[in-house]
């Protein structure tokens, strides 16, 4: 009988999970454009340059200043949020090893002693036995796929938990970019505040001196104060913004900040990524992690209703053991103490009160559940590409205006300047021009710095930033 219980475990682990009664997995029907409105002002150059896909540019190659890239390595060791998130896939992954020993017998040793009396037996005599065995007790015969449905759910949520991860990882990147691309444009409008005022004040200085020789009014020294305590609160606000930019740069990366590490200004090449090539489809949304968790939690729900499915077939659980059982411990293994047992026990739903449907019903509302969330982030994806594009020749459009803006403000300053020292304007005059020129600066920054959130933007939402290096 010791080889038919073992023959009998091998057919059970042979015949579990052979069926499955989990539906057909259903198909996403997002009803999305087959390609994204790539910009118009893409040519050919600048696509041949970028042929591929941006989920293969590696984030090194990405953010080419050296500064950057290395408070970006130093965020990846360092930040909270993502060690969290990778202490998430663990869980996860203990919690699928947990799910998956329910496949196999659980196979224990176990060793007893049963001492027994009563009122029928001689005084003082007691009887004992000593049983040493081996065995399973409770292990199902997964006929019907419910412990490999469970099992399946497990390991997709599991792996969605993995792509949780990478999502993480991919926005502490676009993060700390767009953290640090704010921290250098704030330090240079800090610059442009910090050389107006200066000029402002040169400029007061020089009103007072033509008021104290009667060529300017009062009205023009009152004017001339109004420009420097402008300038000097701006100086105010843009040094706080550079404190507060410094201090969430300092909790993305985890840690105390090289001063090495950090941008005197808002440069041109912090980021770098050309036009897309044409015949780019929208399928590459398929491979950012948000969007593959969405398709792991929409497969774990799936496998749930095979389980629940299951629930209402007959349910086998087998209790066996092997071993030895002796009045006397020092004989326990002696030939002729052997002993075996084999408990196999059926079980068939009869009456639940309901309880069986509800659960089917449940499972079945999330998978669709699943589903409609796993169609809402395909289009959620797809608007961000498409936005994040929208923006690319709009905002090169917009930053070229505000230069030539910059330049004629410029030019009209001087130009003003110059009248009012020569008396043909007034100093009201020159006040517009000096206001417009500094508002164009500004406004210049700002649209420099939407230009590259925006180039970070879309080499995130793409799925680029998983791999260090390009292929």
């Amino acid at each position: 009988m010791n080889k038919s219980f073992l023959l009998i475990c091998a057919a059970a682990l042979a015949l579990g999970g052979c069926v499955s009664l989990a539906p057909k997995l259903p198909a996403a029907q997002p009803d999305v454009p087959a390609a994204w409105p790539l910009p118009e002002h893409a040519d050919a150059a600048a696509t041949g340059a970028t042929q591929g896909r941006a989920a293969d540019i590696g984030w090194r190659q990405f953010y080419v200043d050296p500064r950057l890239a290395t408070l970006i390595e130093q965020s990846l060791r360092n930040n909270r949020d993502l060690r969290v998130a990778v202490l998430n896939v663990e869980k996860a992954r203990a919690q699928y090893r947990i799910q998956r020993a329910d496949r196999l017998p659980s196979i224990a040793a176990t060793a007893s002693l049963q001492r027994a009396g009563g009122s029928g037996q001689p005084p003082g005599q007691v009887g004992q036995q000593y049983r040493a065995e081996l065995g399973t007790t409770a292990f199902e015969l997964d006929l019907f796929g419910r412990v490999n449905s469970l099992s399946t759910g497990a390991l997709e949520r599991y792996l969605a938990q993995g792509e949780a991860s990478r999502s993480a990882q991919l926005s502490l990147i676009a993060e700390v970019a767009n953290a640090w691309l704010t921290l250098a444009a704030d330090r240079e409008s800090l610059k442009v505040a910090q050389a107006t005022r200066e000029t402002q004040e040169a400029s007061f200085k020089l009103t007072e001196q033509r008021h104290a020789l009667g060529a300017a009014s009062s009205l023009d020294v009152s004017q001339a104060q109004t420009t420097v305590e402008s300038a000097r609160a701006d100086m105010a606000r843009y040094t706080g913004q550079v404190a507060q930019d410094v201090n969430a740069l300092r909790l993305l990366a985890g840690g105390a900040l090289d001063e090495a590490l950090l941008p005197s200004g808002l440069g041109d090449d912090a980021s770098m990524l050309g036009a897309l090539p044409a015949e780019l489809p929208s399928e590459v949304l398929l491979r950012r992690p948000d969007i593959l968790q969405s398709e792991h939690l929409l497969r774990a729900a799936n496998a749930d209703i095979g389980a629940a499915r299951a629930a209402f077939f007959p349910s086998i659980l087998l209790t066996g053991s092997v071993g030895s059982a002796s009045g006397q411990l020092n004989n326990l293994f002696d030939s002729g103490t052997r002993v075996w047992s084999f408990a196999p026990q059926i079980s068939l739903p009869i009456f639940q009160g309901g309880r069986l449907r509800a659960q089917l019903a449940g499972a079945k509302a999330d998978q669709q559940i699943a589903l409609a969330q796993y169609e809402q982030a395909i289009q959620a994806g797809f608007r961000e590409v498409a936005d994040a594009l929208a923006l690319t020749g709009t905002l090169a459009g917009q930053r070229q205006a505000q230069e030539a803006l910059v330049g004629a403000a410029a030019r009209a300053d001087e130009l003003s300047r110059a009248r009012y020292k020569a008396g043909k304007d007034s100093y009201l005059v020159a006040l517009d021009a000096q206001r417009a020129l500094y508002a164009a600066q500004q406004q210049l920054i700002a649209t420099r710095l939407a230009e590259q959130t925006n180039r970070v933007t879309l080499y995130k939402v793409l799925g680029g930033g998983w791999n260090e290096r390009s292929p």
